[in-house]
């Protein structure tokens, strides 16, 4: 039901705007839902919700931010409040100031412990979820001081030998700032680390921070103690942080005596400070000689506790589960362990994209996420997240996660079947969960009797992956078929009958779709496909690159999927990478390596480009934000560690090596031929595939042949093989042939 007939509301608020001398809302919002399709939901009030949090801080921010420039904020802050800088932004009109010019942190934290401390470019530490930040800073007698959110350039990497770990490097005239975080278990509790070293030439004091803020804003600091032996803090009588010495000096300053930056040099301590509004500030300070190093580790317990049960040595167990990628190019080899070690922080039960404004569950999300664990080994971390799909399931049969979204059934059902082909398992207990999801999308569909583009189509939703407002998208139709497609063949073995009718049922809604298609064509007087019937080409198209990769819906050289890709290169892609100007208004990793699939099926070289411009917009920590700034090249939208992109690069590599095609397995049709150039190993597995466990090795035996091989444990007898390596004569092996091995001339 449309809000605007809500009955007697509407009168009232109208009644109230006027007497207010105010627009009536009414009338606006009717013409705002006229540019949209009608549709049941206008927009999932789960993001009516998180939008109201996300600008509600953004307020609070335009309240307290402009008018305080003299403190020490955020990198993001400093940076898009700088009108120097190229992130900076007019906010002369903006109701609500917000990060949308350096949405960068990178997650840090334990397998399986939901808490998930992130840290922003600049080292800046937010230890808590949507809590306050811990920041490291220098000061000498002689009034220098080095504050890293200042500063345009500081060196910050990710270390990940035993679990993710923090590095930040922070220089000036003479002064260094080294700073350390990670998560560790200590006695069965988990902490937060921030361990900081200062070195200065001059004396003067180490300093550790208490900053009311995070990446996305103010976050309200009331009360802040120092504990009587000086070795930590207790805040807002909620959280303790520890010191690992004494702090020499102390001071606290609340909002109306501004920053505690400028109280540094006071002569008296305070002990504690309250602070009405909720912006105090608190400094400990140590004391530091010249030319001596001085040492700190600040220590912070986290608060969640885990419903799953934690074990020592966590990282050295999950590594040794996971398939492994080994190839000559150190970029791309760290981005891989990287993204690897993200979807393990993001899976403690359920999977989500984020550590931070994405820290929910979306069936989308999920499904590329699992995808990625499935096929990297991780398959104990997928099923515990399957498992938690049937409580979503609602009474009809709809996979909801947001209301409105009409793809969850379709995707659902397809990654059910990944798990069930990968681990050769049958779907016992699923199968009336299956059958109500997939009776669901036949009933879902709208009528095939229209006399409309849309007729037999999935209904018009509100589309998260941002392909612009309702409409009938053909995004949503492609996973409803595939996943018929998918339903059919899970229950075969146990109901022929039933899988014969969704056979039928997904046949028929491909034969709406092609009808649907063919009137585009004409309309467009070409091939590619737009966002839905009711779109000319333009960047939301990316959202029909879907019946290529995942779901291989169409041959990889349809001409319809051809010549979509030949639109978006030529007018959807920036600096190499695909620049999604609706909504996201940023370079898309994850969206630009779909493109890369679907190329790479296609046999198109130029695939290669695309991946390579991916791995060039990763953050020095091996990260991408969901939408990346154009100009400035930080993250302009989203949750700044974006955990769907990490999938993708996961799914990148498995895909170069080994993918699933039809009835056959295709090896190696991804790897760089620059690789066979460069000394050292090139291998990956062991990747659990449909038909078995593969590991894939590649060894260049001379300048015109390369050998191939593979060490499998089918499932049954051994599939037919592609082997089609760049450069290469392609090989084709037959199934059921014992052969583990293949050269290849170039």
């Amino acid at each position: 039901m449309k809000w605007t007939k809500w009955l007697p509301w509407r009168f009232a608020i109208s009644y109230i705007a006027k007497k207010q001398g105010i627009l009536d809302p009414i009338p606006i919002m009717a013409r705002v839902q006229a540019l949209a399709q009608p549709s049941e939901v206008a927009e999932p009030i789960e993001l009516i919700r998180s939008g109201v949090v996300f600008h509600a801080r953004g307020l609070i921010n335009s309240r307290v931010i402009q008018h305080n420039l003299d403190w020490v904020w955020p990198v993001w802050i400093e940076r898009q409040f700088d009108p120097k800088d190229p992130s900076f932004i007019p906010r002369a009109f903006a109701i609500t100031h917000i990060n949308i010019s350096n949405r960068n942190w990178t997650a840090v934290g334990y397998p399986d412990c939901p808490d998930l401390p992130i840290v922003d470019p600049n080292g800046l530490l937010t230890p808590l979820f949507n809590g306050w930040s811990l920041d490291a800073w220098l000061i000498t007698e002689k009034g220098q001081r080095l504050l890293p959110s200042k500063l345009k350039q500081v060196d910050q990497r990710q270390e990940l030998a035993d679990g993710p770990l923090i590095r930040t490097i922070a220089t000036d005239d003479g002064l260094e700032l080294r700073t350390k975080v990670w998560v560790e278990r200590v006695d069965g509790k988990m902490q937060c680390r921030l361990h900081i070293s200062g070195h200065s030439d001059q004396a003067g004091h180490l300093v550790l921070a208490l900053r009311p803020y995070n990446p996305e804003g103010i976050s309200f600091i009331h009360d802040v103690t120092l504990n009587e032996s000086r070795t930590g803090w207790r805040i807002n009588d909620e959280s303790t942080v520890q010191f690992s010495a004494p702090a020499d000096r102390h001071h606290v300053s609340h909002y109306r005596e501004g920053d505690v930056n400028i109280h540094l040099h006071d002569r008296e301590d305070q002990h504690s400070g309250h602070c009405e509004v909720g912006m105090a500030t608190a400094a400990a300070l140590f004391n530091l000689e010249p030319g001596v190093t001085k040492e700190l580790t600040a220590s912070i317990e986290l608060e969640t506790k885990p419903s799953t049960p934690l074990i020592d040595d966590a990282w050295a167990a999950v590594n040794s589960q996971r398939c492994t990628l080994t190839c000559p190019d150190p970029h791309w080899q760290f981005l891989f362990d990287a993204a690897a070690t993200s979807l393990v922080l993001h899976s403690p039960d359920d999977v989500f994209p984020g550590p931070y404004t994405y820290k929910r569950f979306w069936f989308r999300d999920a499904a590329y996420i699992i995808d990625a664990l499935l096929s990297i080994g991780l398959t104990h971390r997928a099923e515990r997240a399957l498992d938690r799909f049937i409580d979503r399931q609602t009474a009809a049969g709809y996979f909801r996660s947001q209301e409105g979204e009409w793809d969850s059934n379709g995707q659902v059902l397809w990654i059910l079947e990944r798990f069930f082909k990968f681990t050769h398992r049958r779907p016992a207990k699923w199968l009336n969960i299956i059958k109500r999801g997939a009776d669901w999308i036949i009933k879902k569909r709208v009528s095939t009797h229209l006399d409309a583009p849309h007729a037999g189509l999935m209904p018009a939703g509100f589309s998260a992956e941002h392909l612009g407002p309702n409409d009938f998208y053909y995004w949503d139709d492609f996973w409803s078929v595939a996943g018929l497609h998918c339903a059919s063949r899970m229950v075969a073995a146990t109901d022929p009958e039933l899988s014969q009718r969704y056979v039928d049922a997904a046949r028929d809604f491909e034969q709406s779709i092609e009808r649907s298609l063919a009137v585009q064509a004409d309309k467009l007087r070409r091939p590619a496909m737009p966002a839905s019937p009711y779109r000319r080409l333009d960047s939301g198209a990316i959202g029909s690159v879907v019946c290529g990769y995942p779901l291989q819906l169409w041959a990889p050289d349809d001409p319809r999927m051809t010549d979509l890709v030949e639109f978006l290169l030529e007018r959807c892609f920036l600096k190499g990478a695909f620049y999604q100007d609706m909504i996201h208004s940023g370079l898309n990793a994850y969206l630009t390596l779909h493109v890369a699939q679907v190329m790479m099926r296609a046999d198109d070289p130029r695939y290669l480009d695309l991946i390579d411009a991916v791995a060039d917009i990763a953050s020095p920590t091996g990260q991408w934000p969901e939408a990346i700034h154009p100009l400035t090249g930080a993250g302009c939208m989203g949750d700044g560690h974006h955990v769907w992109a990490s999938s993708e690069w996961v799914l990148m590599m498995r895909y170069c090596f080994l993918r699933e095609e039809d009835d056959h397995l295709v090896l190696c049709q991804g790897i760089p031929e620059r690789w066979l150039d460069a000394e050292g190993p090139i291998s990956f597995g062991a990747a659990p595939t449909e038909f078995g466990e593969v590991t894939v090795t590649v060894e260049a035996k001379s300048a015109t042949e390369t050998e191939v091989r593979w060490d499998a444990d089918w499932h049954g007898p051994a599939p037919a093989l592609a082997i089609r390596l760049p450069g290469h004569q392609p090989v084709w092996i037959d199934a059921g042939q014992a052969q583990n091995q293949a050269v290849l001339s170039r």
